[in-house]
């Protein structure tokens, strides 16, 4: 039997279980890939010695792949003394992944801003952190919305390397079922439908977000 609807449904609440970790994990690695990325993107502006730094730093990130990233943090940094369990190993590599592609992105939509903006806040003396906050964040985020929310459903969907170092997402759920029932066909492909479903109602989501910020911007 090729699939077994009975066994499916048997294995259903088992990955809900393990869906909601996924989710979690794809949360906080993405809010802190968002903050850390715009903490990057302004230091890179408002505090011009760092700039190198964080240019070499954003690179050597994007660069390498993030399974070495998630090992790095979960097998070498206990040689340091520094102890992670494996599910904050796994999200804050995640994060700092992600945070380097959000922090290009941040960086695209400052330097879209145009010149005049931050020449008037000099001229008003306005002080570096009142710029960001007040006049150039505001302008600078809504059009990059659908290039986070990319990033976002890309976030989501690199969850099953977790695997990797045991921790119990819903690939490493549906991997431990076939093992133990030596049947795949079922836990694999309903993993498989549950992403797809996710990233479906995930960039939908983000597409209302855009379409709302659009027509407050235009008020």
């Amino acid at each position: 039997m090729i699939w077994d609807w009975a066994f499916a449904f048997e294995i259903l609440p088992v990955l809900a279980s393990a869906a909601i970790v996924s989710i979690e994990a794809t949360l906080i690695g993405f809010a802190l890939a968002a903050s850390l990325g715009l903490v990057l993107a302004v230091a890179r502006i408002a505090v011009p010695w760092t700039g190198w730094t964080i240019s070499v730093l954003v690179e050597l990130i994007r660069s390498t792949p993030l399974l070495i990233q998630i090992f790095f943090l979960y097998f070498v940094f206990p040689k340091f003394g520094v102890v992670l369990d494996a599910f904050t190993a796994g999200v804050l590599a995640i994060g700092i992944h992600y945070a380097a592609y959000c922090s290009e992105v941040y960086r695209a939509g400052f330097d879209n801003i145009h010149r005049g903006q931050w020449e008037a806040s000099v001229a008003l003396n306005l002080s570096a952190w009142t710029t960001f906050r007040d006049i150039i964040i505001p302008q600078a985020i809504p059009p990059i919305v659908p290039a986070l929310g990319n990033y976002l459903v890309a976030l989501f969907k690199e969850t099953p390397l977790l695997s990797a170092i045991a921790v119990l997402e819903l690939m490493q759920t549906a991997k431990i079922i076939g093992s133990e029932t030596f049947r795949y066909t079922e836990p694999m492909t309903l993993v498989g439908l549950f992403f797809l479903a996710m990233s479906l109602v995930s960039a939908a989501l983000i597409r209302s977000l855009e379409g709302l910020l659009n027509r407050r911007t235009m008020r």
